[in-house]
């Protein structure tokens, strides 16, 4: 038994090996327009990457100057939010019911 299964592990690595092989075999025969896309969109991928910089595209933060930070009650309108969304649907299903 031991045999068979050191068999079995060589065929499988030979038949990975030539998988191996053929997919970079593969790779070497790129035609001329082949390798020209490629390099046009390699160098249109840095271009891109050279120019986003800044995340968000903004130069300066001039943007943000009449802004207030948000204040330690933000929960109290989160909460009453959810009230009113709560009571709306709960008088939308009493009156649909009546």
């Amino acid at each position: 038994m031991d045999i068979v299964y050191h068999n079995h592990v060589a065929v499988n690595t030979n038949a990975i090996i030539v998988i191996v092989a053929l997919f970079i075999r593969q790779d070497d025969n790129k035609s001329e327009l082949q390798q020209r896309l490629a390099a046009e969109l390699q160098e249109r991928a840095r271009q891109k990457a050279a120019g986003a910089k800044l995340p968000d595209g903004v130069d300066d933060s001039q943007y943000i100057l009449g802004t207030k930070p948000t204040t330690s009650l933000a929960w109290v309108w989160a909460v009453l939010t959810i009230v009113v969304v709560g009571l709306v649907i709960w008088l939308t299903i009493l009156s649909s019911a009546g």
